[in-house]
C-alpha cells in the first residue's frame, strides 16, 4: 500500500460517495485529511471517523473559497495532495435549464478546482512536489442524454487538467484526472430512483466488464496517481469505466 505518512490530503465534495471513499482511502494510509463540503453538511461529517477533518466551505463562491482554502493551507503549513471531486449533477433535456444553472454547474464543478489550485499551489511549488487530481467523466465520451451542462463543465475539468499539468510541471507538481465511468453511488440512487434495475442493465450492456464499478475503484486509483510510483505520470484522462 502506498504510504502518504505526512502529506495533507484535501478533497472537495468529501461527503459525497465518491470523496468519502477517497478520504478514506488517504487516511487509511496514513494521510492527513480533509474534506471541503458546503458548511451545512457539518453534521454529516460526523461519521467520517476521527482522522478525517471537515472543513465548511461553498463553491459557489468562489473568490471567497479560494481565500478560506489559501488561508487553510497557511495554517496547515502547505497542501500537499489536492482532489477537485465536488459537482453538482442535475439531469433534463438542454433547453429546461436556466442560465443560471448552467453556470452554477460550470462554476461548482471546473472553476472551483482553477481556483483551489491557486490557492494550494505555492506551497507546493516551494517544495518542489504536489499532486492534483480533477474528476472527470465517462459522459464525455457521449451516449447520455440530460446532461448538458454536466458534461460541458467536465470537458472544462480536462482543459484545465491539460493546461496546469503544463505549467506546474517544471515545479515537481503532476495534475492529472480520473474519469470514472457509472458509479454505484448515492447521485445515481438519486436521479434513476424509479428506474435504477433498467439503468444497472444498460450500464452493465454497455461495459466491457460485467460488474458495478465502486466508489473504493476510485480511491484505488487516486491513492495510485498521488504515489510516487506515478510520478512520471501527468495531464492524463485515466478512464476508470469497465470498458465503456
Amino acid at each position: 500500500m502506498n504510504t502518504y505518512s505526512g502529506k495533507r490530503v484535501l478533497i472537495t465534495g468529501g461527503l459525497g460517495t465518491l470523496g468519502r471513499a477517497i478520504a478514506t482511502g488517504f487516511a487509511a494510509a496514513g494521510a492527513s485529511v480533509i474534506v471541503l463540503d458546503r458548511p451545512e453538511s457539518a453534521e454529516a461529517a460526523s461519521s467520517l471517523g476521527g482522522d478525517i477533518r471537515f472543513f465548511g466551505c461553498d463553491l459557489n463562491q468562489l473568490e471567497h473559497a479560494e481565500q478560506a482554502v489559501r488561508d487553510l493551507a497557511a495554517e496547515q503549513g502547505g497542501i500537499d495532495v489536492l482532489i477537485n471531486n465536488a459537482a453538482l449533477i442535475i439531469n433534463k433535456p438542454y433547453e429546461d435549464f436556466s442560465l443560471q444553472e448552467y453556470e452554477d454547474q460550470i462554476r461548482v464543478n471546473s472553476s472551483a478546482a482553477f481556483a483551489l489550485t491557486r490557492a494550494v499551489a505555492p506551497h507546493m511549488k516551494a517544495q518542489k512536489w504536489g499532486r492534483i487530481v480533477n474528476l472527470t467523466s465517462v459522459t464525455l465520451v457521449g451516449q447520455w442524454d440530460g446532461y448538458v451542462p454536466y458534461v460541458a463543465s467536465k470537458g472544462a475539468m480536462l482543459g484545465l487538467t491539460k493546461g496546469l499539468a503544463r505549467e506546474l510541471g517544471p515545479h515537481g507538481i503532476t495534475v492529472n484526472a480520473i474519469a470514472p465511468g457509472a458509479v454505484v453511488s448515492d447521485a445515481e440512487r438519486r436521479v434513476f430512483g424509479d428506474r435504477l434495475e433498467q439503468y444497472n442493465d444498460w450500464v452493465l450492456e454497455r461495459q466491457c466488464l460485467k460488474d458495478r464499478i465502486t466508489p473504493e475503484d476510485i480511491a484505488q486509483l487516486a491513492l495510485f496517481l498521488c504515489s510516487d510510483a506515478a510520478k512520471m505520470i501527468t495531464s492524463q484522462n485515466v478512464g476508470i469505466d469497465g470498458g465503456w
